[in-house]
C-alpha cells in the first residue's frame, strides 16, 4: 500500500512541487496552508488549515488529521519563509518572528506528532532546511541561524528516534527557482555605512536567483528519501555544495574569500 504523507507549506514553493509529485505517484497526500480555501480548488490533494506559529492551531490540526487518517508514514516539514537583510539593519523582533516560524513552528508540529510515530514504531521525518543552514552568507543572518538551529535539533532527534524505527533526514537546497525570494520579508532599516555593500549583495543575490536551476533536483531528492529504507541525515542539493562544504571545513579563509570576492566584484 502507498504511504500517507503530510507536507506542510504545500500551497507554494518546494512544498507544492513535492506534494504534487507524491500525489501523482499514488501516495495519499495531505498538505497544509494557513489559508487552504485560497488554493484548494487548484490542487489535486487535500489541504488542511495550519498555522505552525499558533499552538492552538497545531494542536487542533493534529486532532483533525488523525480523525481523517489512521497512520502517518512520512512528515515533510516545509513551511517557512525567508527574512533577508543585513544583521545590524534587521530589528531583533523580525529575527524572533523568523525563528518562531522556521524553527519553533517546525519543532512544535514535529513534537505534537511524535507520540503517533512512536506508537506506530515506524515513520520518516523529512525537514526542508537550507544550504544556508550549513554555511554562513551575508544578508541572511536570521534565516541562516534558523536553519542552523533546525540542523542541531533534528541531528539530536535522529539519535533519540532510532530505537523506534523513525528515520530523520534534512534536505539542504542551494538557490533554486521558487517563490521563496518573492515571498521574503525584507528589513527596512538602513545604515548609510552599509549602502554600497547592501546594493552589491542585493544584485548578487538577485543574479543568483535569476540563474538558479529549476527545482526538480529537490523533488527528486525528497522522493529518494521517501523510498529509501534507511536514508541518511543530510542531503545538500545544488551545484557547488560539496566544494563549499569542503572549503568551509578545511580552508575557511578560502571559502570566505571566495564569497566576498564574488560580492565585491558585483556591479551596481
Amino acid at each position: 500500500m502507498k504511504q500517507t504523507i503530510l507536507v506542510t507549506g504545500a500551497s507554494s514553493g518546494f512544498g507544492l512541487l513535492v506534494a504534487s509529485k507524491l500525489h501523482k505517484d499514488g501516495y495519499t497526500v495531505i498538505g497544509t496552508s494557513r489559508n487552504p480555501e485560497k488554493y484548494q480548488t487548484k490542487l489535486p490533494f487535500k489541504l488542511l488549515a495550519l498555522d505552525i506559529t499558533d499552538d492552538n492551531s497545531v494542536e487542533s490540526f493534529v486532532k483533525q488529521l488523525f480523525s481523517r487518517i489512521s497512520q502517518l508514514d512520512v512528515l515533510i516539514n516545509n513551511a517557512g519563509y525567508l527574512l533577508a537583510g543585513l544583521a545590524e539593519e534587521t530589528p531583533v523582533d523580525l529575527g524572533k518572528q523568523q525563528f518562531e516560524t522556521n524553527f519553533w513552528g517546525t519543532v512544535k508540529l514535529t513534537k505534537e506528532l511524535l507520540p503517533y510515530f512512536r506508537k506506530q514504531k515506524q515513520g520518516k521525518i523529512i525537514t526542508t532546511g537550507s544550504f544556508l543552514g550549513l554555511i554562513g552568507h551575508p544578508n541572511v543572518s536570521y534565516y541562516s541561524a534558523s536553519k542552523h538551529a533546525l540542523e542541531g535539533y533534528f541531528k539530536s532527534l535522529r539519535f533519540e528516534l532510532n530505537q523506534f524505527n523513525i528515520r530523520v533526514s534534512m534536505i539542504e537546497p542551494t538557490y533554486f527557482k521558487t517563490n521563496l525570494g518573492e515571498n521574503a520579508t525584507v528589513s527596512q532599516e538602513e545604515i548609510s555605512e552599509y549602502d554600497t555593500f547592501r546594493q552589491k549583495i542585493d544584485v548578487y543575490t538577485s543574479n543568483a536567483v535569476k540563474n538558479a536551476p529549476e527545482p526538480g533536483a529537490v523533488v527528486d531528492t525528497v522522493m529518494k528519501i521517501v523510498n529509501e529504507k534507511k536514508p541518511r541525515f543530510s542531503y545538500p542539493i545544488g551545484k557547488g555544495t560539496s566544494l563549499f562544504l569542503t572549503l568551509q571545513r578545511f580552508a575557511y579563509n578560502a571559502f570566505e574569500g571566495a564569497i566576498l570576492k564574488s560580492v565585491n566584484k558585483t556591479k551596481i
